[in-house]
């Protein structure tokens, strides 16, 4: 398998700017998220405090293999003497430029309550996206995130950088997801406004949600990324372009104490009955249509037809498909 498998299967200020206002002490303004949610949206506070800060274990710069085939990832050397890596759908790509951003989206809801039963969402983002212009501005997953529901903070590593390329860097190794949820405890309980609450931030469960390209990094920080038994669910919004033999080994094992949702295009469709196949023959029972509920056991694939993909994640099945997602996780609910 090559390392870009979908052919097969300026921080706080530069966000609070796409949402409309200018950034304050580093944070992005509530008053710009409330401003820009949609008006069909219920809600429910207006004081979300979100921070796109750097992390010493984010997933690039990434130095090491290529899994399958164990090959270094940066497998290029310009006449300059500049390092990259060829993706089989992009061409070359170069670690100054595409992966050596350490930056990590961090957002808390006003309405969060770390004494209730609560969980981290942790969003994998496409292909030729970045945080702050993709994530918060085209996509609004933190808009969408703020009118869900769910008791939850929320933390999205920035990938390769505005590439057709789905490489999990760091995340590919044994270990380094647990190490980046680590980190990611640490700089919530900063964002909360209490240091010492890193250890609650540190055993609440994960609830992985990938679109598009984030299929790759997001299977392996839940396999090889040794949290144990955090991951409380999966959601894969037109996501599921490969790796197959892991999203079934993974539904599997974890089929009654977590949850996993597939939604997807025809661009999907082939990739998704591979593993429904192989859930088929393990004897593994699923649905194929919408739940009404995510929780342990809920196991659903749902084809949607005629839906742009670049658009999937603010225009699927039903319009901001993140909310609709999330509102339906009903153990975290707010």
């Amino acid at each position: 398998m090559t390392t870009d498998r979908m052919t097969r299967r300026g921080f706080a200020k530069g966000a609070a700017q796409l949402l409309g206002l200018p950034a304050m002490a580093g944070l992005i303004p509530a008053q710009a998220l409330a401003a820009n949610r949609p008006q069909n949206l219920q809600e429910h506070s207006a004081q979300m405090t979100a921070k796109i800060v750097p992390f010493a274990t984010s997933p690039f710069p990434y130095h090491g293999t290529v899994p399958d085939t164990g090959a270094p990832f940066l497998d290029y050397t310009g006449p300059d003497g500049r390092l990259g890596h060829r993706s089989p759908r992009g061409g070359v790509y170069y670690l100054d430029q595409t992966y050596s951003d350490q930056s990590v989206l961090l957002a808390i809801p006003g309405s969060f309550d770390l004494n209730r039963k609560a969980a981290i969402v942790v969003f994998f983002h496409g292909n030729q996206a970045t945080l702050e212009r993709d994530v918060i501005g085209k996509q609004r997953v933190l808009q969408q995130f703020q009118a869900a529901r769910i008791n939850a903070a929320f933390v999205a590593p920035q990938l390769a950088v505005d590439a057709l390329d789905s490489s999990a860097g760091k995340f590919w190794e044994p270990g380094a997801f647990a190490r980046f949820m680590a980190e990611a405890a640490t700089r919530l309980a900063e964002l909360w406004g209490d240091p010492a609450a890193w250890v609650h931030f540190a055993g609440l469960p994960i609830i992985m949600v990938a679109f598009s390209g984030g299929y790759d990094p997001m299977i392996f920080a839940a396999t090889e990324g040794r949290v144990g038994n955090r991951v409380a669910g999966m959601v894969l919004l037109d996501a599921l372009f490969g790796e197959e033999e892991l999203f079934a080994f993974w539904i599997s094992q974890n089929r009654n104490r977590a949850f996993f949702l597939s939604a997807y295009t025809e661009a999907a469709q082939g990739p998704n009955e591979t593993v429904m196949s192989s859930l088929k023959e393990d004897d593994v029972r699923f649905t194929t249509h919408a739940p009404r509920w995510l929780g342990p056991g809920t196991i659903s694939f749902f084809e949607t037809p005629n839906v742009d993909h670049v658009d999937y994640i603010t225009q699927a099945w039903v319009k901001d498909p993140v909310t609709w997602t999330l509102d339906r996780v009903a153990a975290f609910a707010r």
